[in-house]
């Protein structure tokens, strides 16, 4: 049984293993996440499985995964994000384009939320990476993650890969530690996602050409470069001591 959602300011009774009973907000990002104080969690779609290390833990009967924002640029701009934190995610049964997905800390929680057990959302997403290893990983997870679809290919070079992508994507998210990154983000917007979809770039200043304003400057720079291309910036959102060097732009089409 779901527990049903709760308004953006409700607050409910909590148990504390150290203190008692206390109040405290626990709130819900959509059907599947779950912002409990300073932590996120995800609805387990492979219950008693745990992906890479991270908590278990039972909300009113149902496992939840504590979604780690140092291991995950995505659960990163969750945690830091302070004007779209209900808008970051897809819907639920969206079709998303992951550039960049390594090894699947950030898919497995996106999965949760996108998909859910047994693909019982219908969603579908599609995760690229240039890394065989991390397909590898990604390959297994999709054994368990119905609705999962590894790729390997290199995030610039879409003709190779993008045939995968039969129809533009409603949700789109690249995290390359290549240089050019905005240069790759604005032409897999253009291509992959739909007129009105979310675009996500998790932007790693060290692998720009540092100008010498550092990496404000660089982070500045992105941004124009975005606006240029003809994006709505909805959120930047610095990533600093959850993954230092780092910037998440939130970005509509």
């Amino acid at each position: 049984m779901l527990w049903p959602p709760e308004s953006k300011s409700s607050e409910v009774k909590i148990r504390s293993h150290d203190k008692g009973e206390h109040m405290a907000k626990k709130r819900r990002l959509s059907w599947a996440v779950m912002v409990d104080g300073r932590s996120i969690w995800t609805l387990n779609a492979v219950p008693k499985h745990s992906q890479y290390g991270e908590s278990l833990r039972k909300f009113r009967g149902e496992e939840y995964r504590r979604w780690d924002p140092t291991r995950s640029k995505l659960g990163a701009g969750l945690s830091r994000s302070r004007q779209s934190q209900y808008e970051l995610l897809p819907n639920e049964g969206d079709t998303c384009l992951y550039l960049g997905a390594g090894h699947g800390t950030s898919i497995s929680h996106l999965h949760d939320h996108v998909c859910g057990a047994n693909n019982e959302k219908g969603g579908r997403i599609i995760a690229v990476d240039l890394s065989p290893r991390c397909l590898r990983d990604l390959v297994h997870l999709s054994t368990l993650r119905p609705g999962l679809v590894p790729v390997l290919g290199d995030a610039r070079k879409h003709s190779a890969w993008g045939i995968m992508v039969a129809n533009k994507v409603d949700w789109l998210l690249q995290d390359v530690s290549q240089a050019g990154q905005a240069e790759i983000f604005i032409k897999a917007v253009k291509r992959f996602l739909k007129p009105g979809g979310k675009g996500l770039l998790s932007l790693k200043a060290a692998s720009e050409r540092f100008s010498e304003g550092g990496e404000r400057q660089v982070f500045g720079q992105v941004r124009e470069q975005l606006e240029s291309a003809g994006l709505t910036i909805e959120e930047q959102i610095d990533l600093h001591g959850l993954e230092d060097n780092h910037c998440l732009y939130f970005v509509t089409n």
